[in-house]
C-alpha cells in the first residue's frame, strides 16, 4: 500500500496529482499536464473545505462540478473519471483524522452535488455555443458577397470545433454535413454519416410528438424544437442526446436546410438512473426502499374505481437475538437472504416486495380481485421462511408475524394503510407469532384509541381532567357506613368519562401511575380528612371513624418513594395513619419477596392498614397469609355472582364460610365486595363477612352522596 504523505498541504497536492492524472487526457485543454494539475489544485483545496466543514454546503459543491467545466473538461469521461476521484481519494488525503464514516457519507453527497453542479454548466455552456452557431449560421446567409468568404471561415471554424455534435441537413432529410464532434458521437466515419436521411433514426423510445414537430418545422410551420432523443449507434448501443433542431432560411426567408445540434447526454443519463436507483433502492438487500414503496402504494390507492389492493406486513420474530447473539453481520445476512427468498414469491404482474428497514419487509399485490391474491401471497412468504437458513455454520429457524390488510383503491391513505397493517402485524406477534392476520377495523380504532389516551395521559394529569368518586363500605352487622373506596375516572374531552379499566392499564405501561396514584392518594386523604371533621372519629355520629380505601397498582408498590410519599401526604394533610387502608391486589403479592413486603410492613406498622384484593382471583395461597403484612381480605365479586342464585350453591358457600373463618383466626377483617341484593347482604352477614361494598347500597359517586349515606346512619 503506498505510504500517504504526512503533512495536510503534502497530501491535498498528491489528491490534485491523482486528479490531473485520470482526467487530463479527456480534456479538451491547451495546457500541459503540470499546467492543468495547477489549475485543479484550487478547486482541490475547495474539495477538502466543503468534506471538511462543519456543515455540508451543497452549492459550493455543486459550484466545483461546475468549475471542471470552465477547466473545459466538458467530456463527460471527465465527470466520470472526477467522481472516481473523490469516491476513492478524498477522504484518504484530504479527511485527516475525522469520522471517516461520517467523512464517506459527506463525499457521497459531494458526488452527487458534484454530477448536478457539472450537468448544469455543461447545459448552459451549450446552450450559448448553439445560440452562437445559430448566430453565426444566420449571419453567415446574410451577409455582403465581400465578407462571404470571412463568415463561411468563422462559420467553419464554430462548427468544426464545437463540442457537442452539429448536422446540416435538406428539407427532404438528406444529411448535408457532420462535424467531428458528431462523428464521435455515433461512432461513424463521416462519410458514412453523410447521405443517410434523418427519419432512419427512429427509436422505441421516441415521444410521440417527436416526428410531428420535425414534420411542423420542414414545412416552414415551426422555427425550432427542442427534446430529448435517443439514438441506436451501429454497435447496438444506445445514444443519448438533447437535441435541437431549427430551420435555415435563405435571404427571401424561405425554408432552405434544417439545422441539429445535439449534446450526449448518455453518461449523464446512467449517473441519473445510478442515482435514482441508490435513492429508491435498499443497499443491504437491492430491494426496493421505504420511499419507492410508498410511491408504488400511492398509485395503488390511486388507480381508480374497480381496482383493488392487498398489502402483508411482515416483522421477523426474534430478529434482535440474532444481531445480539451472533452480531451484526450475521444478521445482515439473514436478511438478505429473507429478502431473497421474499423476492421469490412476488413474481406475478402488479406484486412488489420492499424493505422498509431493520426487519421489516412488505409485499404489495394490485388488481381488480386481491382477496384470494394477498391470502395466497401471506401464505407463500410464511411457507418460504420454514427452511432454515444457515449462517456461519448454524442453521437458524426464521419466523415472522404478518399483518394483512385488503381493500379498494380511493378509501385510504398509504399512511392509514401501513398504520392498519402495522397493528394487524403487531396482532399476530400478541397471538404468538409465525403467522397471519387480517386487518380488523374494530381493533385498528381500539388500538388507535388506546395509543391516543395514552399520548393523551401526561396532559390530562396536568390540566386536571381526573377526578374521583367514592363507593362506601357498609357494616354487615350494624348497616352502618365504615368509610369508601376511591375510585379515579378520566372526564376525557372526546370521550366522555373513563373507567379505571380503560386508562390504568396504559398508565401503568408509561409510568404515569406513579404521578398519578400520587394525586388520587393525596386527593383521597384530603377527603377523610373532611369526613372526619364532618363526623368525628368516633365520639360521636357514627360509631367507627371513616375511612378511606386507595388501591396501589403493582408499580406503585415496586416504586422506591411509595413509603416516603405516603407518611408526607398524611403528615401535610394532618390525617392520621388509622385513617388510611391501601389496596393492593393478590396477584401483586403472589410469590412476592421480602423486598416488594418491606414497604408495606413499614406502613403497617406505622398503622396504615394494607387490603389484599380481589383475593380469590390468584393462586388464593391461604398459608401464604400469615407472612403478608395485611389486616383487610376483600373477596373478590366473583364469589357474591354465585349467591345470587337461589338456592346458592352449597359447595360456594362452605367455601366464602372457610375464607372468612381462616381469616378471623389470622386476626383479618374479611370485606366483600359486588354486592348487588338485599338477599346476598343477608348471606354474607350469616357466613360472617364484616363489610361490604356493592350497588346494594350505593353506585361509586362524588363525596356528597356519601355524606347523605354517613348522616342517615348516625341519625338511625
Amino acid at each position: 500500500m503506498t505510504a500517504v504523505p504526512d503533512g495536510p498541504e503534502d497530501r491535498l497536492r498528491r489528491f490534485a496529482t491523482i486528479w490531473s492524472r485520470a482526467v487530463f487526457p479527456v480534456t479538451t485543454t491547451a495546457a500541459t499536464r503540470p499546467e492543468f494539475e495547477a489549475e485543479l489544485l484550487p478547486l482541490a483545496r475547495r474539495l477538502s473545505e466543503v468534506l471538511r466543514a462543519r456543515a455540508f454546503d451543497a452549492e459550493e459543491a455543486k459550484a466545483l462540478g461546475a468549475a471542471l467545466v470552465d477547466a473545459h473538461c466538458t467530456d463527460p469521461e471527465a465527470l466520470s473519471r472526477t467522481l472516481d476521484c473523490v469516491d476513492a481519494y478524498l477522504v484518504l488525503y484530504c479527511g485527516q483524522d475525522g469520522d471517516q464514516e461520517a467523512l464517506r457519507a459527506r463525499s457521497a453527497r459531494m458526488q452527487h452535488a458534484m454530477a448536478a453542479g457539472f450537468a448544469a454548466a455543461l447545459r448552459a455552456r451549450t446552450l450559448a455555443e448553439q445560440e452562437a452557431i445559430a448566430q453565426a449560421a444566420l449571419r453567415a446567409q446574410g451577409v455582403v458577397a465581400e465578407a462571404l468568404h470571412a463568415s463561411e471561415a468563422r462559420f467553419r471554424a464554430v462548427f468544426e470545433g464545437a463540442a457537442i455534435g452539429i448536422g446540416i441537413a435538406g428539407l427532404d432529410g438528406t444529411v448535408l454535413q457532420v462535424n467531428q464532434a458528431l462523428t464521435r458521437m455515433f461512432g461513424l466515419t463521416d462519410q458514412a454519416l453523410r447521405g443517410r436521411n434523418v427519419m432512419e433514426w427512429t427509436h422505441p423510445d421516441d415521444a410521440p410528438q417527436t416526428w410531428r414537430l420535425y414534420e411542423e418545422l420542414v414545412r416552414g410551420e415551426r422555427e425550432h424544437y427542442h427534446l430529448e432523443k435517443a439514438f441506436y449507434r451501429p454497435d447496438g448501443t444506445v445514444l443519448w442526446t438533447n437535441l435541437t433542431v431549427s430551420l435555415l432560411r435563405d435571404a427571401d426567408g424561405s425554408p432552405q436546410y434544417q439545422l441539429a445540434l445535439m449534446e450526449d447526454t448518455t453518461e449523464r443519463r446512467l449517473l441519473n438512473l445510478r442515482l435514482r436507483y441508490e435513492a429508491t433502492h435498499d443497499a443491504l438487500t437491492g430491494l426496493p426502499n421505504r420511499s419507492f414503496f410508498f410511491e408504488r402504494l400511492e398509485k395503488a390507492l390511486n388507480a381508480g374505481e374497480g381496482r383493488r389492493f392487498g398489502l402483508c406486513y411482515l416483522d421477523l420474530d426474534g430478529f434482535k437475538t440474532v444481531n445480539d447473539s451472533l452480531g451484526h453481520a450475521a444478521g445482515d445476512r439473514l436478511l438478505v437472504e429473507v429478502a431473497d427468498r421474499l423476492q421469490s414469491c412476488a413474481t406475478a404482474p402488479g406484486e412488489m416486495v420492499a424493505r422498509l428497514g431493520g426487519d421489516e419487509f412488505v409485499a404489495l399485490t394490485t388488481g381488480p380481485d386481491t382477496g384470494h391474491e394477498v391470502d395466497e401471497l401471506a401464505g407463500r412468504i410464511m411457507n418460504a421462511l420454514l427452511a432454515p437458513i444457515s449462517i456461519d455454520g448454524r442453521e437458524l429457524t426464521v419466523r415472522g408475524s404478518i399483518g394483512v390488510v385488503e381493500g379498494p383503491a380511493g378509501e385510504r391513505s398509504a399512511a392509514e394503510v401501513l398504520r392498519s397493517a402495522d397493528i394487524t402485524m403487531y396482532r399476530a406477534k400478541s397471538a404468538g407469532g409465525n403467522r397471519y392476520e387480517l386487518a380488523d377495523p374494530e381493533a385498528d380504532a381500539r388500538v388507535i384509541t388506546r395509543h391516543g389516551l395514552t399520548t393523551a395521559l401526561p396532559a390530562a394529569l396536568e390540566r386536571g381532567e381526573f377526578f374521583i368518586e367514592y363507593q362506601p363500605l357498609v357494616h354487615l352487622g350494624d348497616g352502618g357506613v365504615r368509610g369508601a373506596e376511591a375510585l379515579v375516572r378520566w372526564l376525557h374531552p372526546q370521550h366522555g368519562v373513563l373507567g379505571p379499566d380503560r386508562f390504568i392499564p396504559l398508565a401503568e405501561h408509561t409510568g404515569l401511575i406513579v404521578p398519578l396514584g400520587r394525586w388520587v392518594l393525596e386527593q383521597s386523604v384530603r377527603q377523610a380528612r373532611a369526613w372526619r371533621e364532618r363526623y368525628g372519629d368516633g365520639d360521636g355520629g357514627a360509631a367507627d371513624p371513616l375511612r378511606i380505601n386507595v388501591n396501589l397498582s403493582p408499580c406503585q408498590l415496586t416504586h422506591p418513594g411509595l413509603v416516603q410519599d405516603t407518611v408526607e401526604i398524611l403528615e401535610r394533610t394532618g390525617v392520621a395513619p388509622d385513617a388510611l387502608c391501601l389496596e393492593v391486589t393478590e396477584s401483586a403479592l403472589i410469590g412476592a419477596d421480602d423486598g416488594l413486603l418491606k414497604p408495606l410492613r413499614q406502613l403497617a406498622e406505622m398503622g396504615v392498614d394494607i387490603a389484599l384484593d380481589d383475593f380469590g382471583t390468584g393462586y388464593s395461597n391461604l398459608a401464604n397469609l400469615r407472612r403478608l403484612p395485611v389486616s383487610v381480605l376483600k373477596l373478590d365479586r366473583s364469589f357474591t355472582q354465585s349467591m345470587q342464585r337461589f338456592p346458592a350453591d352449597p359447595v360456594d358457600l362452605k367455601i366464602v364460610e372457610g375464607i372468612v373463618s381462616l381469616a378471623h383466626s389470622l386476626d383479618l377483617t374479611v370485606t366483600v365486595e359486588g354486592v348487588e341484593t338485599g338477599a346476598q347482604a343477608d348471606q354474607l352477614r350469616v357466613l360472617g363477612c364484616d363489610t361490604a361494598q356493592g350497588w346494594y347500597y350505593a353506585r361509586p359517586g362524588p363525596p356528597e352522596h356519601l355524606h347523605d349515606l354517613a348522616l342517615a346512619d348516625a341519625t338511625g
